[in-house]
């Protein structure tokens, strides 16, 4: 469904046919609390969770963040339980991401734009990833990603890869700078196929320039 609406380019269907793959891999709505994708997990409790008293736990990332005694005076389970939480926080997508506009600053109407995206897993002590937690999923699913580059102001999908990562992998997306010259502001997106509450979005603007024909004609 995504590669069908990625190439007419549309962004807005395109990222939303990629929360529902997340949602049907996971068995949930996106409305939903992210913490219900943990083993045990059950609306009551991802409501104390937001709830919480000083600081609200909305995600696996900051439930992660808290210290033992506070998660488990929180959580109040067995610790059989716990170890179950343990080891799915340690297997939930944790990615640095870093992206550079290769010579953003001398980019001319109608060229080509390329981004350089440097991907790297914190694999908490394991070497390789293995199928997604998705008790609610038929069958084994293994992790994907889709990269993107998209202009919000105009709907357009402009670059898009699919991407499955281990430990490191470097992405290179290529779009057709605007026919007008001027500031314009791009968003990349970081989107999983498979987990809610680990995608990353960075916006970056390049300055467009005039081709050097139309410059000298200019001042003619």
């Amino acid at each position: 469904m995504v590669d069908v609406i990625s190439s007419s380019g549309w962004l807005s269907l395109a990222l939303l046919a990629m929360e529902v793959s997340q949602m049907v891999t996971q068995g949930m709505w996106d409305r939903d609390s992210m913490l219900l994708q943990l083993p045990h997990f059950k609306k009551e409790l991802a409501k104390k969770c937001r709830e919480n008293t000083g600081k609200r736990i909305e995600t696996v990332f900051v439930l992660v963040e808290m210290e033992d005694d506070e998660r488990r005076e929180l959580l109040q389970m067995p610790n059989t339980q716990l170890m179950d939480i343990a080891r799915f926080c340690n297997r939930f997508p944790n990615i640095d991401l870093n992206y550079d506009v290769l010579d953003s600053d001398n980019v001319r109407v109608g060229e080509e734009v390329s981004v350089h995206v440097t991907l790297e897993r914190d694999l908490e002590g394991r070497t390789e990833v293995g199928p997604v937690d998705s008790p609610r999923y038929p069958k084994a699913k293994e992790e994907g990603w889709w990269l993107v580059v998209g202009d919000t102001k105009t709907n357009q999908l402009l670059a898009i890869k699919r991407v499955t990562l281990q430990r490191r992998s470097r992405v290179k997306l290529d779009f057709t700078a605007p026919a007008e010259a001027g500031k314009k502001t791009y968003t990349l997106y970081f989107i999983c196929d498979s987990s809610l509450g680990c995608d990353q979005e960075y916006n970056f603007t390049i300055d467009v320039k005039e081709t050097v024909d139309s410059e000298d004609d200019g001042g003619r």
